[in-house]
């Protein structure tokens, strides 16, 4: 005899069914908080200048622990706190340009995005398991799905507002692991999915219940965690192949270039001079200075562009350097192709200006907050709108600038638009003897091996090196020195997995796991299907 959906005994059937499937928490509140305290540094230990990779995956597996069985409300709180706690440790640098105020600021939003997602990932543990029971949905779907929401708040938090920032994502900790090959195969966000899978599966082998005895049930779950782990470190690396180099002076001036730094107006291009005029008599194809490499800009100041047409035509190769340049009443951040008798033959301006830093955004609605910091940032320079390759006699080159370097959608353009290899050009004075610079090395490092290209990463005062498109240094300089690398950098036009996919990898595993959650919602609201089932009716 059926029981009436809506008889009370049918609602009691409904709540057991619920309660049997429900994940518990396995932490109080108060432990959760420190536990999701504690991550935030554990984690970013997994990142340069510590450079102790597995602690990000130890980082994930705190923050999922904390975040199981929770409500809402407290998850927000166990999320923000584990956010907070980590971008307080890896950005600190940003405190050095502009203050705490802004690295604060910036901080706390990237926490709330944490706290977003972390509400996301709470959810998938109340719902997914009443929706899928079976052992499958426990140790596959949830996840997976886990993986594909922690990768959707990376993605959402790297584009938005004003551009998103995208530094400390997961996948950024593996420069130097033995999980960088999937670098070429699933681009950055693939890799973080990856690695927030397995730490999940791993989190849920612990927690799942055989119904077996003690040692058969766990010997089981061991085996099924060792053996992912295992296939995903069997994968091999992408087999780039190399067709020919070019020969590459790159120049560290160690110039006075920050922001505030107090100089004399050519200060900062008489430094690039005078650490590039030692390697002169040395066959190049091209000198490359950094971003900044030229506060006067040659194409408006005889000084500048003397300068430029005698380095150029001493090495008999065009100069690649980057300088501030305005056109009408709009100001770039340029880095320019100079050729001897020709002058700017080429040119790249910065896509994304960082904001409140290279520009404000909203000016006049952020002001009455910080009027004092917000004036501090006077120079709004302006989105450019060029491609972002040059013809370097016969060589396709790509330019990125700075923090381009943590942009998918433009480093994946780059190569889309035939680079042979890639220049990264940057000013890290603002963040002196921070772990910045490190930090970007290190996802130069990781595009590098994504890409399938070399990258010449040249900055005002470090950590400048010149990278091989499988990730290895090929040559380093020592930060806030003078001095210079001259190398043959490997070419290649083979297009990797990661470029082939483009962003549409992660666009499915994000996607994945909010339909995932959503299909788990409306499931989970249909308790009689779990109880009909089970007994058969």
């Amino acid at each position: 005899m059926r029981t009436d959906p809506t008889s009370p005994a049918r609602s009691a059937l409904a709540s057991h069914d619920r309660d049997r499937f429900a994940v518990r928490a396995p932490l109080p509140l108060w432990a959760a908080i420190v536990v999701a305290a504690a991550s935030g540094p554990i984690m970013d230990a997994g990142f340069p200048d510590k450079y102790l990779w597995p602690l990000t995956f130890v980082a994930i597996g705190l923050l999922l622990v904390s975040l199981r069985g929770r409500r809402i409300g407290s998850s927000l709180l166990v999320g923000f706190i584990a956010g907070a706690a980590f971008y307080f440790s890896q950005i600190e640098w940003a405190s050095l340009f502009l203050g705490p105020l802004p690295m604060s600021a910036l901080a706390v939003l990237e926490a709330l995005f944490c706290a977003l997602g972390s509400v996301a990932i709470t959810l998938a543990y109340r719902w997914m398991p009443q929706a899928w029971p079976s052992r499958l949905g426990r140790l596959a779907l949830l996840p997976i799905a886990i993986g594909g929401l922690w990768t959707a708040r990376e993605a959402w938090a790297s584009v938005w507002p004003y551009g998103g920032f995208s530094w400390g994502r997961a996948a950024f900790s593996q420069s130097d692991s033995p999980f960088s090959p999937l670098f070429a195969w699933l681009g950055v966000s693939g890799v973080t999915c990856v690695m927030v899978t397995l730490v999940a599966l791993v989190v849920e082998l612990i927690a799942y219940r055989n119904t077996r005895t003690t040692t058969i049930g766990s010997l089981a779950r061991a085996t099924i965690a060792v053996g992912a782990i295992t296939a995903v470190l069997v994968v091999p690396a992408w087999p780039v192949a190399i067709d020919g180099s070019i020969r590459v002076a790159a120049v560290q001036g160690n110039a006075k270039a920050g922001y505030f730094d107090r100089r004399t107006l050519g200060d900062n291009l008489n430094d690039q001079i005078s650490a590039t005029l030692p390697l002169l008599g040395q066959k190049v194809d091209v000198v490359a200075w950094p971003e900044g490499g030229s506060d006067l800009d040659p194409l408006v100041n005889a000084y500048a562009k003397q300068a430029f047409d005698y380095i150029s035509s001493e090495f008999t190769a065009p100069l690649l350097a980057g300088t501030i340049t305005n056109r009408g009443d709009q100001t770039f951040n340029t880095s320019m192709l100079w050729e001897a008798g020709k002058g700017e033959v080429d040119y790249y301006d910065k896509k994304h200006p960082v904001p409140f830093g290279e520009y404000i955004p909203d000016r006049a609605f952020w002001r009455p907050f910080a009027p004092s910091l917000i004036d501090l940032v006077g120079r709004e320079y302006t989105p450019g709108t060029t491609d972002s390759v040059v013809n370097i006699n016969g060589v396709i080159a790509a330019l990125n600038i700075c923090f381009d370097i943590v942009d998918d959608q433009l480093m994946n353009e780059s190569v889309r638009q035939g680079a042979r290899v890639l220049f990264a050009q940057s000013n890290n004075a603002d963040f002196g003897n921070t772990d910045e610079s490190v930090q970007q090395l290190a996802i130069a490092r990781i595009r590098a091996q994504e890409l399938g290209r070399s990258v010449v990463n040249i900055s005002t005062v470090g950590t400048s090196a010149i990278i091989a498109p499988d990730g290895s240094i090929i040559d380093q300089l020592p930060r806030f020195t003078a001095d210079a690398m001259v190398d043959s950098v490997p070419l290649s036009a083979a297009i990797t997995p990661a470029v082939a996919l483009g962003r549409q990898l992660e666009w499915f595993v994000s996607g994945l796991g909010l339909a995932t959650l959503i299909i788990a919602f409306a499931a989970s609201r249909t308790p009689h299907r779990l109880r009909d089932e089970g007994n058969g009716t």
